[in-house]
């Protein structure tokens, strides 16, 4: 019997295509990492959106109501109680950038269709890091993506500022690699096989180190209103605010949060994201809404420190 597969774009006798699942794959990880979308152009791979910057884009402040007994894992509960939580929380947070490997499950309008990991380890020279993270899909949407989805970001962190030095993405039929010059001032490289050379401006993240900066401006008590980001062949500035704390009841605990939402300019796209002071500030979980309406998330499974 034919009907309208989840993303509407084509009819099919099985309820599924291989466009809805490029569709659906493609923003499943833009939610996690990245900051335009989770657009994962800055996302096509974020935030997530992660935390994305998209990360991934994030909205005004305000206050999260009081948390619930019965949280369901993965949701958040907020309000005096979580602030007073958290206030007590943020000072034991960790004083400087610690490695981590986290496991999230990625959803895609509450359908699970991929597994996502996000790998932050030290580099070879000290204060340098590599910030790798890696979408697999699963079931028909393995369609699009056969093979796991990466991004990833060599920095260097230095008195709590980031500066990427490299950037490489692949998601299986087209590359980005981009490398920063910081003392030429330019970042040069090649999208989908096309020459780019983008003029850089202090602080100028990419789609992976913006996250590495957000968990450490938390750590430090100041998140700048905005940031430039090099998505592609682009350079793309984002708003970003903290919008409260939620205690959020997870697969690894209950868990203060801290939620930062980033947004650009003229989108009706928000990436929101939830950090955990207690971990070092490592992502809860992330979700990106379009018209208020949830359109992905990723939501935290395992984490090694």
């Amino acid at each position: 019997m034919e009907r309208h597969c989840p993303g509407n774009l084509v009819s099919t006798r099985q309820g599924a295509c291989q466009r809805c699942a490029r569709h659906a794959a493609r923003g499943a990880a833009a939610a996690l990492l990245v900051p335009a979308v989770w657009a994962w152009g800055a996302m096509r791979v974020a935030p997530a959106a992660l935390l994305v910057p998209a990360v991934w884009a994030w909205g005004a402040m305000r206050a999260a109501p009081a948390p619930q007994a019965a949280t369901p894992a993965g949701t958040a509960a907020s309000g005096a109680p979580a602030a007073a939580a958290l206030s007590a929380a943020a000072p034991a947070a960790e004083p400087a950038i610690a490695g981590f490997a986290a496991h999230y499950i990625a959803e895609w309008k509450t359908i699970s269709v991929a597994t996502s990991d996000l790998i932050l380890q030290p580099d070879i020279e000290p204060e340098h890091y590599r910030y790798t993270w890696t979408i697999t899909a699963h079931g028909i949407f393995k369609l699009a993506y056969s093979k796991p989805v990466t991004q990833r970001s060599s920095l260097v962190v230095e008195n709590g500022r980031v500066r990427p030095l490299a950037y490489h993405g692949d998601d299986g039929s087209a590359q980005v690699n981009i490398d920063f010059d910081w003392a030429a001032g330019h970042a040069r490289g090649t999208a989908d096989g096309k020459p780019v050379d983008l003029i850089l401006e202090d602080g100028t993240q990419d789609v992976m180190s913006i996250q590495i900066q957000v968990m450490e401006d938390l750590r430090r008590g100041s998140l700048p209103a905005s940031f430039l980001i090099v998505d592609n062949n682009e350079i793309k500035e984002f708003r970003y605010s903290r919008e409260g704390v939620a205690r959020l009841r997870t697969d690894i605990g209950a868990l203060d949060a801290v939620i930062v939402a980033s947004q650009r300019a003229g989108s009706d796209r928000i990436l929101r994201m939830w950090f955990a002071p207690a971990l070092g500030f490592v992502p809860l979980q992330a979700e990106r809404t379009r018209s208020g309406k949830l359109e992905f998330a990723m939501r935290i499974r395992t984490l090694n420190r």
